[in-house]
């Protein structure tokens, strides 16, 4: 959506009564406080989601709609799932300008959804999971992921997990290197990798977010979460110290091969297969795909090679070991507008359910229920959830949900030029700052 769009968008919301919903409100909102009263009209309401069609949670929420609308009659729940997060983003911004959004959508904690709320075209889900008596159940890590920078919370998070660097133990042996201590020794340990004829690093480029992790590394190390928080709205410049650092280092990794080649147009899948037939020696992944990595799904002769490390520090790292990108994945808003009792019942009603059913996938999930390990984990399965365990307070925010759109396409673009030495540091600091001074500080205006 252009900036323009949105304004209007705002401007419309701001002067149009809460009441005056759209797409298929019953009428039975008196406000957008989670604390709504009357009576429950059962009707069909929908979600518009980017999840996996197949995934847990899919397939859980829709177990329990169908529990639900055999207790009231009439009521269903319509899934409108658009799996391709680009596709997906452009039609809930469509669905916004246009003021159509459904009873339930999914966001991460973007500047364009901090608008929505601003609006109030958003409940506050705080509010809401603390009247449904459920607040104290959700890991605080997962929750606060879905916080704006205000603090405010308005998504539900369904999901929760832990990223690390899963390794190849046999090809660093092979190598004669270790695991790395220090971001920098990321360096000389992907030059090893290389010259022993692996590729050090599998990247799913194609899909951009992946790469866009490692440009963060650095900053949140040297500066912490308060970086990337100034950055998006121009109060830092990516030429600052923790920007610079992260572009010199990225350059490095890109000399020293660590991606496999044409890693632009490989996608998640392949760059998975890539680490897990033993092709390459690191993969930086999320506990999500526990049940890919760390099961007796993988090649028998892959079983005892596989470890994982956290995000290692670096020299004056402000940020400790324990803490690092611990995401709850795309959260669920819940549309104001078009918020009644039979909403606030239906979420109740799953929200009391969700954690044991979820917990039962295997995965790790947004309240503290353990899952249950399936019985053909490896143990280093239960090791990367027990790491959840021991997490740190500082978090760090993946900067495609904190960037504006303008912004974040072009360092998307940027960052595999420079990976791939067809620019230097000092042109991808120049014109990412520059793309910034354009693009942030009219969108974060108010």
């Amino acid at each position: 959506m252009k900036r323009k769009q949105f304004l209007a968008l705002a401007a419309g919301a701001a002067t149009v009564p809460v009441l005056a919903a759209c797409g298929g409100t019953s009428g039975g909102a008196s406000s957008t406080a989670a604390a709504v009263e009357g009576e429950i009209e059962p009707r069909p309401i929908s979600w518009l989601l980017s999840r996996p069609a197949n995934g847990a949670v899919i397939s859980i929420v829709s177990a329990l709609a169908e529990e639900y609308a055999a207790e009231h009659e009439g009521f269903s729940l319509e899934l409108i799932t658009t799996p391709d997060r680009p596709s997906y983003i452009q039609k809930y911004e469509t669905l916004a300008a246009a003021n159509e959004l459904p009873e339930l959508f999914d966001t991460d904690a973007t500047p364009f959804a901090a608008k929505l709320a601003s609006v109030d075209r958003m409940i506050d889900v705080e509010d809401l999971l603390t009247q449904l008596g459920v607040i104290e159940d959700f890991r605080p890590a997962a929750l606060d992921y879905q916080r704006f920078d205000d603090g405010s919370l308005h998504m539900i998070p369904l999901e929760f997990g832990v990223e690390l660097f899963w390794y190849n133990k046999a090809l660093f042996e092979d190598a004669g290197v270790e695991v790395p201590t220090t971001l920098e020794e990321m360096v000389p340990l992907c030059e090893a990798l290389a010259a022993s004829g692996v590729t050090p690093i599998a990247v799913g480029g194609a899909d951009a977010w992946p790469l866009e992790r490692y440009v963060a590394y650095q900053p949140f190390r040297l500066a912490g979460p308060e970086y990337i928080t100034a950055l998006k709205q121009g109060d830092a410049a990516f030429t600052d110290d923790p920007g610079a650092a992260s572009a010199r280092w990225l350059a490095a990794l890109g000399e020293a091969g660590a991606f496999q080649e044409g890693f632009s147009s490989v996608g998640y899948a392949d760059a998975q297969a890539l680490f897990t037939s033993g092709r390459a020696a690191m993969y930086n992944m999320g506990t999500w795909e526990l049940p890919n990595l760390a099961t007796t799904e993988l090649p028998e002769e892959m079983h005892e090679r596989i470890g994982f490390f956290t995000l290692p520090v670096t020299d004056g790292s402000v940020t400790g070991p324990d803490e690092f990108v611990a995401p709850s994945g795309i959260g669920v808003a819940v549309n104001a507008q078009t918020y009644d009792p039979l909403v606030r019942d239906f979420l109740g009603f799953v929200l009391a359910r969700y954690p044991e059913e979820y917990a039962k996938s295997g995965l790790l999930g947004p309240t503290g229920i353990e899952p249950a390990v399936p019985d053909n984990a490896l143990p280093l399965y239960q090791e990367a959830i027990d790491v959840a365990a021991e997490l740190g307070d500082a978090t760090l925010m993946p900067w495609d949900t904190q960037l504006d759109p303008s912004t974040n396409s072009r360092l998307q673009q940027e960052l595999v030029l420079l990976v791939q030495g067809d620019i230097t540091p000092e042109e991808f600091l120049t014109t990412m700052d520059d793309t910034l001074t354009k693009n942030a500080p009219k969108y974060f205006e108010d």
